[in-house]
């Protein structure tokens, strides 16, 4: 038996991966946490399996229907939202799990930011304007950030943030970032990535506490800030390399040098 860990996506049905949907389709045992899976995914178990929701399970009662599973030989799928290597609470599972002697295979899935970017249909690494992408989050009175890692200390570089779990906290975003990024710079923010409800919010820093008050969006969202949100507005600081006259020139230099085979034009 295997516990297979697999990213579900961030909501939409056709957005789990192909291998997530064909092991899906042979586990017996399906645990879920309720309203985060769409039931469209849940239908790809087979029709005999059990599915059990742990909305409001504790980590021992989800560890015990692990284990039930496995001493029945039945293989069991841990379905999370988005992709396990964000925010997924997968490693005390595993922990746990693997003490049982249980093998565990993780499935990568779809993170929320990168659906949420394709709803925007915004790159989030423009040459010349922005090359690096920050996902964090901010503190809450559930789970504080670990030391050096508050928003303050992250935003200093002034890179493309990807913020998660965070809409809640949006009068607090703005106070921290605005010093770094400027009152007028880009947000975007999406909620429910994907899916049918989707909702986008675009807005200058400045508005965006007001912006996402306004729209009734306190979570299940992620915000992006940065100047990449508004790229395409400045098309004369768009310059790829991958599409340049030097790259071009490059590869027809490389091209005139290279004597391997014969030059068919």
């Amino acid at each position: 038996m295997t516990l297979f860990l697999i990213g579900a996506g961030p909501g939409a049905a056709d957005l789990i991966t192909v291998r997530g949907a064909r092991i899906l389709g042979r586990c017996r045992t399906a645990l879920v946490a309720g309203s985060l899976v769409p039931a469209e995914i849940l239908a790809m178990c087979p029709d005999d399996a059990t599915i059990i929701d742990t909305a409001r399970m504790p980590l021992e009662q989800i560890i015990s229907h692990i284990v039930d599973a496995h001493r029945a030989g039945h293989d069991v799928a841990r379905l999370h939202s988005g992709d396990l290597s964000l925010y997924s609470a997968v490693a005390e599972q595993v922990a746990r799990v693997r003490a049982e002697g249980i093998d565990v295979e993780w499935v990568p899935g779809v993170p929320a930011f990168a659906a949420a970017a394709s709803a925007l249909q915004n790159e989030l690494t423009v040459p010349g304007i922005g090359q690096s992408l920050l996902v964090t989050r901010v503190s809450t009175l559930s789970t504080d950030m670990p030391p050096g890692e508050d928003l303050t200390d992250l935003a200093a570089a002034g890179v493309t943030l990807a913020l998660h779990l965070a809409a809640h906290r949006a009068t607090q975003i703005v106070e921290t970032l605005s010093p770094v990024y400027g009152s007028d710079c880009p947000t975007a923010t999406v909620a429910f990535a994907s899916r049918s409800d989707q909702v986008i919010i675009r807005s200058r820093l400045a508005d965006l506490a007001t912006a996402l008050a306004d729209a009734g969006i306190t979570r299940t969202a992620v915000i992006f800030v940065g100047r990449v949100l508004d790229a395409a507005d400045h098309p004369d600081r768009l310059e790829s390399y991958l599409y340049s006259h030097a790259r071009m020139t490059k590869l027809r230099n490389d091209s005139h040098g290279y004597r391997g085979q014969p030059d068919d034009r």
